[in-house]
């Protein structure tokens, strides 16, 4: 681990730690995507390494937690072989005080709820920059769809009151293609007063895989501030 004077970095460890250390010996754990969970990744792997741990297999969320997770020697398994999962860890981009999520920066939702839906407890970390009091109000809503179905369903969130929106690649030409090779629509939707019901509307579109909302499937958040500039980690 390499000692950095960056709070911000410092903060999204200290909240990686926090996660890693809730993992016990001899369970499955979820690896979620993005930069916190990351963190919570490579700490597993140490705790791994020092024998703090022992027996703990993996289940990616994504091609990125696959190939941290091998870098930090974690092994790893499928849902085929695997009954239940104990735990999961992953980020999210909002947190409504309901502990209702949207997720999907890093285009790994459909993955992700997969893993985190069926985790015996799903452990969410953020740092309070990721709080809002209603979901939708600083971030756009990620569906995945196949690719044949972009522009009906498109049209369908419109008719939603969505601003939809294909999400392209950065230092690549084209949309940004998903790990199961599908794209990424971004809905601006003015506030979301039923994530729950907009949740299933949008899923019951034909040609959408997914959708970034989690409603009801978070048991705990660990929110990682800056206070007093230093990091600290509060539960909610």
């Amino acid at each position: 681990m390499a000692v950095t004077s960056d709070p911000v970095r410092v903060m999204k460890q200290e909240v990686g730690l926090a996660a890693a250390s809730r993992v016990k010996s001899d369970s499955i754990v979820g690896l979620g995507t993005g930069s916190t969970t990351a963190y919570a990744i490579e700490y597993i792997g140490d705790r791994l390494a020092k024998g703090e741990l022992k027996n703990i297999v993996g289940i990616p969320t994504s091609f990125q937690a696959e190939v941290l997770a091998k870098k930090y020697s974690i092994p790893l398994t499928s849902l085929d072989a695997v009954d239940k999962i104990d735990i999961a860890i992953d980020g999210a981009d909002e947190v409504d005080p309901q502990k209702n999520l949207i997720k999907g920066g890093g285009a790994a939702h459909t993955r992700e709820k997969v893993v985190d839906t069926l985790a015996e407890q799903f452990i969410v970390v953020v740092d309070s920059g990721k709080l809002v009091d209603k979901l939708g109000s600083t971030f756009l809503l990620p569906v995945e769809v196949i690719p044949m179905a972009v522009t009906p369903v498109m049209r369908k969130l419109e008719k939603l009151g969505g601003k939809p929106e294909l999400r392209m690649g950065i230092k690549k030409a084209g949309p940004v293609v998903t790990d199961q090779g599908n794209l990424v629509i971004d809905v601006k939707f003015e506030q979301i007063d039923n994530p729950a019901e907009l949740e299933k509307t949008i899923n019951n579109i034909p040609g959408v895989l997914e959708n970034g909302l989690f409603v009801g499937v978070t048991d705990l958040v660990l929110i990682g501030e800056i206070k007093d500039g230093k990091p600290v980690v509060r539960e909610m």
